[in-house]
């Protein structure tokens, strides 16, 4: 028989996508999330202009937007010596504080094991990607998982 007996269909791949699929190791995996991470606490960060109107109402417009204002020198110095969330932590000493805290709260661990679901479509999984560690349950969402969500920003 041309499936070699055995019942199942091979995919022989070719080009590009032969070299694209490659199996991931935890903790590169854990590397690459840190390293995702990391870019976002150093994104651009700008305040949101419309943040302090009133909320529109069924009439209410929005106003034009007026030529930007010069930067003062306080704005300069938030710019500059902006902090990210850990460094914020360490400034607050939470660890020598009594009381729970954000570092110090914690509960016990669950005795249930972990209930696992499709990171396309929220059902339970029973398969892994290889390449990233997604849960996918079918076949199907696995092709959505590979053209959309592999080794990119969500999972």
């Amino acid at each position: 028989s041309p499936l070699g007996g055995s019942g199942q269909v091979w995919i022989i791949r070719s080009g590009s996508d032969a070299g694209q699929r490659r199996v991931l190791d935890e903790a590169t995996r854990q590397r690459r999330l840190t390293r995702q991470l990391e870019a976002l606490e150093k994104d651009n960060f700008q305040d949101d202009p419309l943040s302090s109107l009133p909320p529109p109402g069924p009439t209410a417009r929005l106003p034009a937007f007026k030529k930007k204002r010069r930067k003062t020198r306080g704005d300069h110095f938030k710019q500059r010596f902006r902090k990210n969330f850990t460094t914020l932590l360490e400034e607050e000493n939470l660890s020598e504080r009594a009381e729970p805290n954000y570092l110090s709260a914690a509960a016990p661990p669950s005795s249930l094991p972990p209930r696992l679901f499709c990171c396309v479509c929220g059902f339970p999984s029973h398969y892994t990607c290889t390449t990233c560690g997604g849960r996918y349950c079918s076949s199907r969402c696995l092709l959505t998982h590979r053209e959309t969500r592999c080794l990119k920003w969500t999972l």
